[in-house]
């Protein structure tokens, strides 16, 4: 078992490599296996010295020492000998595990028995024989230790314990023979002999170390380099100098779609052109990479896109130049993948970041960029450009009652009515919502501006068919000319917004320009919105109460209350200017909660049998706890139900009809009075009569007005109400009666009671409590 290299050793101590100590660093039962595995690599050799070192002392011995003796010593020896070449051949495979420390200690004790066994002729034999035959034996013994420092390189403690035992009974022997200076070469061979296996064995390992780091290193780039190339999309290539493919590997040949041996030796560009070799019509991404590889250049995670097959797919590829030993260029080496999964994906989040996904049109982004372009080109060229906003009219009456989905589709519609008005001068795009806008690039023709304009509203003010439906809308367009009305982006687009803002106030179905005045009107409206934020607590509202009376009787039976606005700072204000502008910051939430307390605390200052009519808006009907307030300002004034009348437009339904009709019905179950006012001017009328009791009908003035004329459509559509309304037990009013000829006209059509200027304007609460007092003198009278 190779040793890892995070368990290798970072320093090789001398206790260690003698096997007395095992430090804490490093996996050192495998290393002794590395160790001791080598004594199995030299068991013969070292059987053959030892038996040739035996001979040699029966040689010297074989006439002063009985053969009897020498050859009990042989066979101890022999004996010796085999136990422990047995052993050591039980180590064979040592280097592939690791070395317990039991057999560590067994080999050591083979060792001393041996060296033991060496002994006896030191200390017998040579006390039986002549001088010279200790120099000769010692000549042996000397030859036996320097091969156990060579044959046990890797395990010195071996060669340290034979040499300690028999170098330290030979040096006895001469000490004892009085020969010191025989003594003392002994000992410093035995040193030499013991520091040089150590010294042997620190090499030995040190170089099993570097070894075992290095094949460690190897394996990790091998498992590298075949997880790469069994990876789903990546694969190595090779060229050679002529740019052919050369070393093919699976994956790549895989990616070709070819077999490997058809690849080897082709042109690397011809595989991967197509239809292009032959036609030399290259893809420019072929061409940047013809001209790296040309220059002989890295490159890295170049895209490029190949043909296979006849299908276009995308490749990044890397890649380095090779050289020969000798400097040459030998070619290329590189990595590849197959990225056209991720290139489509990227194509794709480009695509949604330009454009907008229902219509098809360019966003907002890209309008933002093709304004900017456009301003550059006018300042370049000392030209004009300019930007329209539309904004589609009674589009949220369409998205709302009949769906989203059919909001989306007449989206679609409109988007493609409007792409088609468009030349290589005008881009248009989508905001968001049902807004569009258009760039026109060259504007040096104002002319041009209008033309697009009132285009742009009689083409997308026609009907449309969608799933059996005749939707009307129109479109109002603001447009900004650049640079005139502004130097940057932003500011133009800021200003073509305030023209649009014109157009739809004054009534949508217009084109506005925008003017420098138009800066004052946004910010008169800024500062009539602060001033609105604070009219509730400075007590600027009043209200005014214009009697409503019967047909017949022409006596009062209610009033609608009307709100008024005497502002501090901007004076009067007209409720036709400022009411909208507390619909659109949800301040008429609040204002409306103190129009309905005031009143009711008023109309308990009136006769019983009349009632107070309060406006209510869709913001109103919309907020959760409008019901709890219609019943806490019942209860904190004392006002009867009966006595309270809503008024609601059309309109309402057209935000949340479900809603609105939810809030409706909890208002009416508490014995209030619901009236629907202007009748006929909405989309749906008959259609909201057929889902709500309404208590009142309101006629608009405009039909009053026709019908006085003797307008045809209006006679006959007041009669249709008056007859609906009889039927479905609900009282009708005609609203704006100013003249005798309206009034008789509305009576004789049927019209049970009676509003407008006629019969009285709207007056203060004071007022209103005056016309009960003058009756009550009349009738007194």
């Amino acid at each position: 078992m190779p040793v890892s290299a995070n368990t290798l050793p970072k320093r090789l101590p001398t206790l260690a490599i003698l096997g007395v100590s095992d430090p804490q660093d490093g996996d050192w039962g495998r290393l002794r296996g590395l160790q001791y595995s080598s004594l199995a690599r030299v068991t013969k050799a070292r059987l053959l010295a030892h038996g040739l070192a035996a001979l040699l002392v029966f040689q010297i011995f074989a006439r002063s020492v009985p053969p009897a003796l020498i050859g009990g010593w042989a066979c101890l020896l022999l004996v010796t000998l085999v136990v422990g070449a047995r052993f050591d051949h039980s180590l064979q495979d040592a280097d592939r595990r690791r070395m317990s420390r039991r057999e560590v200690h067994q080999q050591t004790v083979t060792t001393v028995v041996t060296a033991l066994v060496w002994a006896v002729p030191i200390v017998i034999f040579a006390r039986l024989g002549a001088a010279a035959d200790k120099l000769s034996l010692w000549t042996v013994t000397a030859m036996l230790m320097t091969g156990m420092a060579i044959g046990f390189a890797a395990v010195p403690l071996g060669t340290l314990l034979f040499s300690a035992i028999v170098g330290g009974v030979t040096i006895s022997t001469f000490v004892l023979d009085g020969n010191f200076t025989a003594a003392a070469v002994v000992a410093v061979f035995v040193v030499i002999v013991c520091v040089a296996a150590i010294e042997a064995a620190r090499t030995f390992l040190g170089a099993k170390v570097a070894e075992a780091g290095m094949n460690e290193k190897s394996e990790v780039v091998s498992l590298l380099l075949r997880e790469f190339e069994e990876g789903e999309a990546d694969w190595l290539w090779q060229i050679d100098s002529s740019r052919r493919v050369r070393s093919i590997s699976p994956r790549f040949a895989f990616a070709l779609g070819l077999d490997p041996e058809d690849v080897d030796g082709q042109p690397f560009i011809q595989l991967i052109a197509g239809e292009a070799w032959e036609s030399g019509h290259f893809h420019s991404s072929l061409h940047g990479l013809a001209e790296k590889l040309k220059r002989r250049e890295s490159f890295s995670n170049l895209l490029v896109r190949v043909t296979l097959g006849g299908a276009n797919r995308w490749w990044e590829l890397s890649a380095s130049p090779k050289y020969d030993d000798n400097g040459n260029f030998s070619g290329f080496r590189g990595v590849g993948s197959d990225v056209t999964e991720q290139r489509e994906n990227s194509e794709k989040i480009a695509y949604l970041a330009r454009y907008d996904t229902l219509t098809g049109l360019p966003n907002r982004l890209q309008l933002t960029d093709a304004l900017g372009d456009a301003m550059a080109y006018a300042e370049k060229w000392r030209t004009r450009c300019a930007f329209l906003m539309i904004d589609l009219d009674r589009f949220k009456a369409v998205n709302d009652t009949l769906g989203h989905q059919i909001g989306d589709q007449l989206l679609a519609r409109v988007s493609k009515r409007l792409n088609g008005l468009m030349t290589q001068n005008e881009l248009c795009g989508r905001l968001g919502g049902d807004e569009f806008a258009i760039v026109i690039r060259d504007a040096s023709d104002f002319s041009r501006v209008e033309r697009v304009a009132y285009s742009v509203i009689e083409t997308l003010s026609a009907p449309y068919e969608v799933e059996h439906h005749t939707l009307y809308v129109g479109a109002s367009v603001g447009s900004a000319i650049g640079p005139r009305d502004g130097a940057t982006v932003e500011t133009l687009m800021r200003n073509a917004d305030l023209a649009l803002y014109r157009a739809k106030d004054d009534g949508g179905g217009h084109h506005c320009n925008y003017e420098p005045e138009l800066h004052a009107h946004a910010e008169e409206r800024r500062k009539l919105e602060m001033s609105l934020r604070r009219a509730l607590d400075r007590r600027e509202f009043t209200l005014d109460f214009q009697p409503v009376v019967d047909a017949v009787g022409e006596y009062v039976v209610s009033f609608e209350a009307l709100l008024r606005w005497n502002s501090a700072e901007h004076g009067t204000v007209s409720p036709a200017k400022f009411i909208p502008l507390a619909e659109d910051t949800r301040l008429i939430v609040p204002i409306g909660e103190w129009v309905l307390r005031t009143a009711c605390m008023e109309a308990m200052k009136w006769p019983e049998n009349v009632k107070v009519a309060v406006n209510v808006s869709g913001e109103q009907l919309l907020d959760p706890g409008f019901g709890a307030t219609v019943v806490s300002a019942l209860s904190q004034s004392g006002l009867a139900a009966h006595r309270l009348e809503i008024e609601v437009t059309e309109s309402i339904f057209v935000r949340d009809g479900t809603t609105a009709q939810a809030t409706l019905e909890q208002i009416m179950a508490l014995g209030c009075g619901v009236a629907l006012d202007d009748f006929g001017t909405g989309y749906s009328s008959l259609g909201y009569l057929r889902k709500m009791r309404f208590s009142t009908i309101k006629v608009d003035r405009s039909f009053v007005q026709g019908a006085a004329r003797q307008n045809p459509e209006s006679l006959a559509i007041i009669r249709a109400v008056v007859a609906m309304a009889d039927s479905l037990e609900m009282s009708t009013t005609a609203e704006g009666v100013e003249t005798i000829d309206e009034l008789n006209t509305v009576r004789d059509l049927g019209c049970r009671k009676i509003q407008g200027y006629y019969f009285g304007r709207p007056m203060c609460a004071q007022d209103a409590r005056l016309l009960f007092t003058q009756a009550v003198l009349k009738q007194r009278a």
